[in-house]
């Protein structure tokens, strides 16, 4: 963890404290009238809640994915559930991958249901964190709403009377103190503000802000292959079908705000001691059942398919590292399998640029000038450069590496094809036993 962020929590623990109590002070000695004993209560209390639900925020764990909860899964796997499965393989952890987890970049493991990784709270947001974060930005919204109007009263006071001798107004001190606790709790209140509004949105359509991202993908990514037939090339050059795909995890409004907030209850979404959500309910999410059960989410996307391995030029048997020590034939062979297995693609613009001069002659393309041009606008707007298609931005310019997700093993996941052959057996020997209880209990029953 770099430095920076060691200092967030204390800086942001330092401003609730600077916009919470000095000011308090401050409101006390200027015109035109002290705060009421309503008013003082009303602040503590709020202030109250917002230092309970941001202690929460930065300390309750994000969840840690248990290593056999593939085969918990399967063992109480029930037919026409309408549950997502997992089919990722997270070769960093070592293990399954469940549906809506990503591997995190500085916690080091996969998170369940990762919204993003906050900076301000030096933590993800996750299944079990993500209700005392939104409900820290609801009392923070409205505590800095309340000073607001606190400030803005005083300052209109002030220039009401802006005539009268300096002498019969606040000191130079105050002053200076009511204009820097302005500035501060405005920025505040409209960057926390904007990024509550947002995350109800997110709450209310069961999206988080990573799925957001890919979900934007998925309409680039429609975008790009209507103008090839519906396909879109791979890193090794098989086509993949790109179909539109429907969000599975929104299940209707009150549904998702009961599974967001970890609870169907009103009062405990505003509860600052409402219980974390288990571990247990963020490793499967319920499905609308607009599409297939064999489908997953993210959908296919062409630039995190797995390379397979092409032949090479030139002979069957090479020596090409003889001459090589056995530690330099070892990183010669490690830097050909990472190679192999995270090949950067070009980006679209340059291929589009490929296919046009080469005259298209592989893809039913009836609007290549069109295309072009719209790929190279897309190119400069988000941004892809030598990174390659990993380099995609969304509207707003961000990659999945400004969420706190790890790129390389998030675009590189294995699939279900190439999970290893040892869990693959454990998988059957499990689905096997559970087959074969069933059949007992079936059984017993006659």
């Amino acid at each position: 963890m770099s430095t920076l962020s060691q200092l967030a929590v204390p800086f942001v623990y330092g401003l609730i404290f600077f916009l919470g109590y000095p000011s308090q002070w401050m409101l006390m000695h200027l015109e035109p009238e002290p705060l009421t004993k309503n008013e003082l209560i009303a602040s503590n209390v709020i202030l109250v809640l917002i230092w309970i639900t941001y202690t929460k925020s930065v300390f309750v764990d994000p969840g840690t994915v248990p290593k056999d909860w593939a085969e918990k899964e399967l063992r109480d796997e029930k037919e026409g559930d309408a549950v997502a499965k997992s089919r990722k393989w997270c070769r960093k952890c070592d293990a399954a991958k469940p549906p809506r987890a990503h591997h995190c970049k500085e916690c080091k493991r996969c998170i369940p249901k990762m919204d993003h990784h906050c900076p301000w709270t030096a933590n993800c947001v996750s299944h079990t964190t993500f209700p005392h974060f939104l409900r820290f930005l609801f009392y923070t919204t409205i505590g800095l709403s309340i000073l607001e109007a606190f400030l803005f009263t005083r300052l209109a006071h002030l220039w009401s009377n802006r005539d009268l001798p300096s002498y019969l107004g606040p000191s130079f001190l105050q002053l200076a103190h009511l204009f820097t606790t302005l500035i501060a709790n405005s920025i505040t209140l409209f960057v926390l503000g904007i990024l509550f509004l947002r995350n109800i949105w997110c709450l209310s359509v069961n999206t988080t802000t990573i799925e957001g991202w890919e979900i934007e993908r998925h309409k680039t990514l429609l975008r790009r292959a209507r103008h090839f037939g519906g396909y879109l090339s791979t890193p090794d050059g098989s086509q993949i079908r790109i179909k539109r795909q429907e969000f599975p995890y929104d299940i209707g409004i009150f549904a998702n705000i009961a599974q967001g907030m970890g609870s169907s209850n009103p009062l405990n979404w505003l509860n600052p001691f409402a219980a974390t959500p288990s571990l247990a309910s963020g490793l499967s999410f319920e499905t609308n059942d607009f599409e297939d059960a064999s489908t997953t989410w993210p959908p296919p996307d062409p630039d995190r398919s797995y390379r397979r391995r092409v032949k090479e030029e030139g002979p069957a048997f090479t020596y090409r590292d003889a001459e090589l020590s056995k530690e330099d034939t070892l990183a010669a062979f490690r830097a050909r399998q990472a190679e192999d297995e995270m090949r950067r693609r070009k980006p679209f613009v340059e291929r589009m640029e490929a296919v046009r001069d080469t005259g298209g002659d592989d893809y039913e393309y009836d609007h290549m000038d069109d295309a072009s041009e719209e790929a190279e606008d897309e190119g400069r707007k988000y941004g892809e450069g030598d990174e390659g298609e990993e380099g995609w931005r969304n509207s707003e310019g961000e990659r999945l590496k400004d969420f706190g997700v790890d790129e390389d093993a998030e675009f590189y996941d294995e699939q279900e094809d190439h999970i290893p052959l040892s869990e693959l057996m454990a998988r059957r020997q499990v689905a096997a036993a559970s087959a074969s209880e069933g059949w007992s209990m079936s059984g017993s029953t006659y």
